[in-house]
């Protein structure tokens, strides 16, 4: 099962680790893309008070957060800590890495996947410094992140996504990057959460929830092959879900998942 994360806007702090080795992440195919990304945000964020209001703009970044731009312009000699460290925010609080059993943080060092703007995807395992710079970044030289991931993106997942179950659980922006096609498509599912009452698709909670039910999933060692058994999987763990079979072939599930309460 390869599970397809987005990233969380606020990060935790670097620390004080070795500094990032870009050719120690995973997806090694992803390489180029990364050090195209990283070299021209670190140019961005490296020049004199105008060059760095010019950054705060590109990035979308509020006056409060000016100091991001400083970070994205030391990221080549920040510490680095595992990703499943620096990512925080209401989806990964309630995944709670740090609190998994032994045998759960490996399956999660597995078969998670947590897609960047600026790292393309990588592991909870993977080295990186704390950083700013969302899909929905259109940098100066590159051009709209989301596009720029899709090419490499094509090339690497496919084979990361093996033969199993895909469960995408990214926000819009993150899934532009990359689409899954074709028969692995079809071993895909996607992931609504719906307020049960009145049917409404819900933002905290959505995020909440999602982090929950991989928590559900890595905990228990469930291991769904397909949709269908994850369908299966979800419901044996106390979950109501609504499952869309795809009409056509080399599209993916869709799953609602329904929840009473929104907190």
């Amino acid at each position: 099962m390869l599970v397809l994360l987005p990233p969380s806007e606020g990060k935790a702090n670097s620390g004080a680790g070795a500094p990032l080795k870009l050719e120690s992440l995973s997806l090694p195919g992803l390489t180029a893309a990364r050090e195209a990304v990283l070299g021209e945000l670190v140019e961005l964020c490296a020049g004199d008070p105008d060059q760095n209001e010019k950054a705060r703009e590109v990035l979308g970044l509020s006056e409060g957060l000016r100091g991001e731009v400083a970070k994205n312009a030391g990221l080549p000699t920040a510490g680095a800590r595992p990703a499943g460290e620096i990512y925080t925010g209401v989806l990964y609080d309630a995944l709670g890495l740090a609190t998994l059993d032994t045998a759960a943080k490996q399956r999660a060092a597995r078969s998670l996947l947590v897609f960047s703007g600026l790292w393309g995807a990588v592991r909870v395992t993977d080295r990186i410094p704390s950083y700013r710079c969302s899909m929905g970044v259109k940098l100066p030289g590159l051009g709209a992140l989301g596009a720029h991931w899709r090419a490499p993106m094509a090339d690497v997942l496919p084979e990361a996504a093996g033969s199993g179950l895909v469960l995408d659980l990214r926000s819009a922006a993150y899934a532009a990057a990359w689409k899954p096609k074709g028969e692995v498509a079809g071993r895909t599912a996607t992931v609504r959460v719906l307020h049960a009452p009145t049917r409404k698709v819900v933002s905290h909670f959505n995020k909440a929830t999602k982090g929950r039910i991989v928590r559900s999933l890595l905990s228990e060692g469930a291991a769904p092959k397909n949709p269908a058994e994850l369908v299966e999987a979800l419901r044996d763990l106390g979950y109501e879900v609504e499952a869309q079979a795809p009409e056509k072939a080399g599209r993916a599930w869709a799953l609602d998942m329904l929840v009473e309460e929104i907190h």
